[in-house]
């Protein structure tokens, strides 16, 4: 039986921004030295895995580099969490094994997910763009010279039809109207594809293992004991989620790309994936910034955009998921030297809570 809150804890004991991510029937959470992963497996026992953090990483320079410490949040959504995902997966299909997240495995998956990712938020969008430009007379059909029989020079379309050959635009309103439509098509395919998840059962499990984690954070943030029902009452949205750092990537990237204008395309092309590290250094910077400043009226109502997208991958979670999302966090803690190792005993299974992947 859950007991009631006997303290509150003064908030703001580590000024650190914890992070978290949700996983198939389970919670990963990541704090400065480590991250754990806890899920719950089909006999209602909760199982963990931790690993110790880079200190290079997550304590060193990079870590306290303005914009380069963006590229910190991209290894989390890429690295550690991919792998987690995958570590999941095996235990919530009672398939658990000694599973290392580093390795050729690990990184190949982390490689293909980059490469698919990069493909769809990235590069149809901007082949989807470059093509509505061309069809609404934003851009023209690129021309080549070329000298007829009497020696004259004639300008000719040097692929006729083909929309991916036009002529470049110079940074202005054209160009800069392109790239919104770029970033409306990227904002456009990031809500179809979590509308598509969360409708699926066990998407909305995870968004509402999701939901937890902020829950979970918000609570602990707020200098609040980590018990369920206590953590229950947090806000479901959080201002630094990862779904609030693909909506500011979709933003700066369309300011950002505005100053390059629209190069051929194939430089249009390499200038999205190079840009990316960028994109990324800004979009934190300014979470960052939001995340620290949110007593100020006009932050509040600026981040609201990305707290209302919060509302497609977070679902109100039961006071088991809440558990699993306290447990992982706990083990974090444990490792930051901020409680000691009873408070973050894993409790007992309860097989009551257990749940198969793919079930109702």
């Amino acid at each position: 039986m859950l007991k009631e809150p006997t303290k509150k804890r003064a908030a703001g004991e580590l000024k650190f921004s914890y992070g978290g991510q949700a996983v198939i029937e389970g919670v990963m959470m990541r704090g400065a030295h480590s991250m754990a992963v806890a899920v719950r497996d089909p006999k209602g026992q909760i199982v963990i895995h931790e690993q110790p953090l880079s200190a290079t990483l997550y304590r060193g320079r990079i870590a306290r580099t303005p914009f380069v410490r963006g590229l910190i949040g991209l290894w989390d959504a890429l690295g550690l969490g991919i792998r987690a995902l995958m570590w999941s997966a095996d235990v919530a299909l009672d398939e658990e094994e000694n599973i290392s997240f580093n390795g050729p495995i690990g990184w190949a998956t982390i490689a293909v997910s980059l490469l698919i990712g990069i493909g769809i938020f990235f590069l149809l969008p901007t082949t989807a763009a470059t093509g509505i430009g061309n069809f609404l007379g934003l851009s023209t059909t690129a021309k080549e010279i070329v000298v007829d029989e009497a020696g004259n020079e004639v300008a000719v379309a040097a692929e006729s039809g083909n929309f991916l050959a036009y002529e470049a635009l110079p940074i202005g309103f054209d160009a800069f109207l392109i790239n919104l439509i770029e970033g409306v098509v990227q904002l456009a395919i990031l809500v179809v594809y979590i509308w598509f998840v969360g409708r699926t059962n066990d998407g909305k499990r995870i968004f509402s293992y999701h939901g937890a984690e902020h829950k979970t954070i918000n609570a602990y943030e707020a200098g609040d004991e980590l018990l369920p029902e206590v953590v229950r009452r947090h806000a479901i949205e959080h201002p630094r989620c990862g779904t609030a750092f693909l909506l500011t990537v979709v933003f700066v990237s369309v300011f950002l790309f505005s100053l390059i204008g629209r190069p051929p395309f194939a430089l249009l092309i390499l200038s999205r994936v190079i840009f990316i590290p960028i994109v990324a250094g800004v979009a934190y910077e300014f979470l960052k910034y939001t995340a620290s400043n949110l007593d100020k009226a006009w932050i509040r109502f600026m981040i609201r955009p990305n707290l209302a997208l919060q509302h497609l991958t977070t679902n109100e979670p039961s006071l088991d998921m809440i558990e699993v999302a306290i447990v992982s966090f706990k083990r974090v803690l444990l490792s930051e030297g901020l409680i000691p190792e009873e408070e973050a005993a894993v409790p007992p299974a309860r097989p009551e809570a257990a749940h198969v992947p793919g079930g109702e």
